[in-house]
């Protein structure tokens, strides 16, 4: 039988439960006890919606359940847990400890969280493992096999989930101070990993997922002998239990020798990221290995329907070389990506909601593609004329096309991706306009949005408020805000974006070729969860979108004030984008509409504009190959957004999570005079970068971790600040936070700021 699968599913629940359970319990309103009752009930409903959609008995995920991060998880699975948190008492307040970082001083505990990167290309967040070079590895929790046992009890077989050794270990660091690879420590994990096997296997599973990602890197060849080493290790410690290893994201290519030679059951391929892949991956399967193909032909990570036709050729095609029993229908990826289900969106324009389908509809998708192959077309013939007739509408509508759009695009010359001088005389300009003292302090943009400022926003969408109380409000709120920021000692002000839900979907409210859900979360990381708008079509600017709050906020104060923007590529990034242009189309389009909104805040009497692009490292193809085109666009993208203004006009940017001496040519051209960058839990070694290619231009690594309500002391920062000049021209040093404030609460800001503003204080009087 063609065998209706899945990678997993969304945790967070059809109504953000999972937020709700985990944020209360933080804020000591729920104990440990109903946490756990309250995660089960979750999880109890997802495999029920799953085994009911039709997906396959043995071939429903488990341990895709996390209440922060699924690698953090097989952090306390298998006993790697940094030093610094040894002496905290529970399981619980180690594992979010690790992820949030704690702060306890009256029991003398201090601790931040662990360092945060992106989970490949996406926008979901995860902890990086940190390795010691005499790591010990230990079954030290049973979680996978609860989880197994949970879901068998209510009558569903399930396979559970595990990261694989090989992509665990690769995605780690040397903790600091040592200096190796972990994959060197393969040999001492790999018991750890068979013994979770043995117990799966005790309590009935018949087969594991072994997700392995890091296939779809360029891995050197010697990792041709781990993967042998590890997966003929864990085989034989589970003799009756299968194997699916799991690759997404990107194509398998060379690394498919490495997979071949496997005691295996079942290999999944992406074929939406990687569709060339299917020849050459049945081709060697059917020639030389004897485990079924997992394939891949839903996309995990968009919200577009699937073309149902397309799809059934692909898995017909296999069908026919290796059989019906050796063919698995499956999404690319697990769905956490995508948002849970289309039930809600009741006020969506309902020619685009037939467009859609979300991780429920997904299921139905590939339910509904293996029982086609399984017993014929016909058997599902009214599923195929509704998909073929929601295709072709969506195909020739046209709501997606706007030839304005089309003829500004074409128009666009190569002196609109450059500034009108040098830095250093923009800069010299600059500075005689703004006045800045030596380390100039500002935070990067967002401060905290309080449950009063929600409530006003929903307020207005309900009606409850007028357009005229809801500006009163807002204006309130910047007032405090510039206040506070004048008092406090900051240099460079900003009007704190209240009136923003979110930094991508404020930006597509205001643009043409958006629509937007009402329930369509996705977990970006921990409790976060965002929105992501939808681009549907093309995209332009009919009116400016923050002049009007920006200029208010310029009024109340005599210094500088900073204007807020979302940079293109940050915009296409973290929404769900149109699949029938190219990206770089879809860039440059949003590019033009943020050229029209810089140009509008300088008119406007604005003098510094940032213009976000934390997205732009998160982007990067998986494979060096594919880096040059990529990073050409994405730079030219954020130029052309930037470029219309005077030299004496400051234009910042912002970055996150970066790995910068992959991408440091690019961030040398996109000649931002200022840039800051989340560091404040990286290594600062990544700061060399800079130093070695000559960093010309203002920067402000961050001097302190927002996504933590730990606040760092001066002394702290101030060291913090000591080894950055050890790379860093001090005359060109910003100091700033490393992200957004807007998750934080005001109590912890106002203490964090202050320290932060001390310490710059400080550093002026002691370099002058």
């Amino acid at each position: 039988m063609v065998t209706a699968s899945n990678l997993g599913f969304p945790r967070i629940g059809g109504n953000r439960e999972l937020k709700k359970l985990v944020e209360n319990y933080w804020n000591g309103k729920l104990d440990e006890k109903a946490l756990l009752t309250g995660a089960k009930n979750l999880r109890a409903e997802h495999w029920k919606l799953q085994a009911e959609a039709g997906i396959a008995q043995g071939h429903i995920p488990s341990n895709d359940f996390s209440f922060y991060d699924q690698v953090l998880d097989h952090l306390l699975l298998f006993g790697v847990i940094p030093a610094r948190y040894a002496n905290l008492q529970f399981p619980l307040e180690t594992y979010f400890a690790m992820g949030r970082g704690l702060q306890k001083p009256e029991q003398g505990i201090d601790v931040p969280a662990m360092e945060m990167k992106k989970w490949f290309d996406t926008n979901y967040h995860f902890i990086v493992p940190k390795f010691e070079a005499n790591q010990e590895f230990t079954l030290r929790s049973t979680k996978p096999i609860d989880e197994y046992k949970e879901a068998k009890a209510l009558g569903i077989q399930t396979r559970p989930v595990i990261l694989g050794p090989i992509s665990l270990l690769h995605l780690g660091k040397a903790a600091k101070g040592a200096s190796f690879d972990p994959i060197t420590l393969l040999d001492k994990l790999l018991p750890a990993y068979a013994s979770l096997l043995t117990q799966l296997a005790e309590a009935g599973a018949e087969w594991v997922q072994f997700d392995e990602p890091v296939l779809s890197f360029d891995l050197p060849l010697a990792y041709k002998a781990y993967y042998a080493k590890a997966y003929q290790y864990l085989a034989s410690a589970a003799p009756g239990l299968k194997i699916l290893l799991a690759n997404y994201f990107g194509r398998i290519g060379s690394n498919l020798d490495f997979i071949t030679p496997l005691p295996i059951a079942a290999l999944h391929v992406d074929l939406v990221r990687a569709p060339e892949e299917l020849d050459i991956v049945l081709q060697t399967v059917s020639n030389s290995a004897q485990f079924a193909l997992s394939l891949g032909v839903i996309n995990g990570r968009n919200i577009w329907k699937a073309d149902l036709d397309a799809a059934i050729a692909k898995v017909n095609k296999v069908a026919g070389v290796l059989g019906n029993d050796r063919v698995f229908v499956a999404p690319s990826c697990s769905l956490l990506h995508t948002p849970h289900s289309l039930t809600a969106e009741v006020k969506m324009k309902s020619e685009i909601r037939d467009w859609l389908a979300f991780s429920v509809e997904k299921l139905h998708e590939i339910v509904a593609i293996a029982k086609a192959v399984r017993e014929g077309e016909a058997s599902v013939a009214d599923t195929l004329a509704a998909n073929r007739q929601s295709i072709q509408n969506r195909r020739t509508s046209n709501l997606i096309h706007n030839p304005a759009v089309k003829a500004a695009l074409a128009a666009v010359t190569e002196d609109m991706f450059r500034r009108k001088s040098p830095f250093p005389k923009r800069y010299a300009d600059q500075q005689t306009k703004l006045q800045l003292p030596a380390f100039p302090t500002t935070t990067v943009g967002s401060f905290p949005q309080t449950k009063e400022v929600r409530v006003a926003r929903q307020k207005l969408k309900k009606g409850e408020y007028t357009a005229e109380e809801y500006d009163a409000f807002i204006k309130k709120e910047i007032d405090s805000c510039i206040k506070f920021q004048e008092e406090v000692g900051l240099d460079v002000l900003v009007h704190g974006e209240f009136e923003r839900n979110d930094m991508v979907e404020y930006f597509g409210e205001c643009l043409q070729g958006y629509v937007f859900s009402q329930n369509g979360w996705v977990q970006s990381y921990g409790s976060r969860c965002v929105k992501p708008p939808i681009i549907y079509g093309d995209v332009s600017r009919p009116n400016p979108m923050t002049v009007y709050w920006s200029q208010y906020a310029q009024t109340k104060t005599k210094l500088p004030m900073k204007g807020m923007l979302t940079g293109p590529v940050t915009c296409l990034q973290w929404s769900f984008v149109r699949d029938d242009q190219p990206r770089k189309d879809t860039t440059f389009q949003l590019a033009l509409a943020i050229r029209q909104e810089v140009v509008d805040l300088e008119k406007a009497g604005i003098p510094v504009i940032q213009i976000d692009e934390p997205a732009i490292r998160e982007g990067l193809p998986l494979r060096h190959s594919d880096w040059a085109p990529y990073l050409d666009w994405a730079a030219k993208a954020f130029l052309l957004s930037s470029t219309g203004v005077e030299d004496s006009t400051q234009i910042h940017t912002h970055m996150c999570y970066s790995d910068f001496n992959d991408i440091f040519p690019t961030i040398q051209a996109l000649d931002a005079d200022v840039i800051t960058i989340e560091n404040s839990k990286s290594d600062l070694k990544l700061l060399s970068a800079f130093e070695s290619y000559g960093y010309t231009n203002g920067i402000g690594p961050g001097l302190y971790d927002i996504h933590s309500p730990r606040v760092p002391s001066e002394g702290e920062m101030k060291e913090r600040l000591d080894q950055m000049l050890q790379y860093l021209k001090k005359e060109l040093v910003w100091v700033n936070p490393d992200c957004g404030l807007k998750t934080r609460g005001w109590k912890e800001t106002e203490e964090a700021l202050k320290n932060m503003c001390e310490v710059a204080k400080a550093k002026r009087v002691k370099s002058a």
